[in-house]
């Protein structure tokens, strides 16, 4: 049989999301990224425990006004990375309404990863590692901290929630029909944009997002 995991991202906007995906996809750091208008998409083959699978994902937009836009693409996901950014305390703040979104607009058993991305700009962190390990114990969810520019477990978080959706799968917790991969969604390879449109951002918010990364 094979697999296809459909993964959504999601977080506030500038956090990292498509930076993240693009370093997943096709390992490189676009720093001047556009932001991300209704969602981009991306996929790549990986090996779980033996089996190839396929990884779709899905990364939205951040801003409050795409949020009934995106909501259609959490259906038939069984993975999500939360992602906040280590150096703003308020993209860690919102996870709270992040993950009471998603848990209530998936009709399967979702697998969450918790990412505090940025992990690079350690010396501008407002958000420790613990205060990230402990939402994800109070919530329930995996933690891991990435940086998509220095590439710093980026594919550990994809490869992790992979291993883990496989084991959910084989212990009958998620139907096998929802990763079948019958339910086709976009195009193989690197990332693409699948949104109504772009905003730049190259040369804003530059203080609010150090890394470059407004994605």
């Amino acid at each position: 049989m094979s697999y296809v995991f459909k993964y959504i991202v999601i977080g506030d906007s500038g956090v990292g999301k498509s930076c993240l995906l693009l370093q997943f996809t096709e390992k490189r750091f676009e720093p001047m990224h556009d932001l991300t208008i209704g969602v981009e998409f991306g996929a790549r083959m990986v090996n779980v425990q033996g089996k190839n699978v396929k990884l779709q994902i899905w990364d939205t937009a951040g801003q409050e006004s795409f949020r009934s836009i995106t909501r259609s693409y959490y259906r038939g996901a069984s993975g999500a990375l939360l992602v906040y950014d280590v150096t703003r305390r308020e993209t860690f703040e919102h996870l709270q309404s992040w993950l009471e979104d998603a848990r209530a607009n998936t009709n399967t058993t979702l697998m969450i990863m918790l990412i505090g991305n940025k992990s690079d700009l350690d010396s501008k962190r407002q958000v420790s590692k613990e205060d990230g390990q402990s939402f994800a114990d109070k919530h329930g969810l995996v933690f891991m901290e990435t940086s998509a520019k220095s590439a710093e477990n980026v594919d550990e978080a994809f490869l992790r929630t992979a291993s883990i959706i496989y084991d959910n799968v084989q212990k009958g917790v998620i139907d096998p029909s929802v990763v079948s991969g019958k339910h086709p969604a976009g195009a193989n390879g690197s990332a693409n944009r699948v949104s109504p449109g772009n905003l730049s951002e190259g040369n804003n918010n530059n203080n609010e997002n150090p890394s470059g990364c407004p994605c």
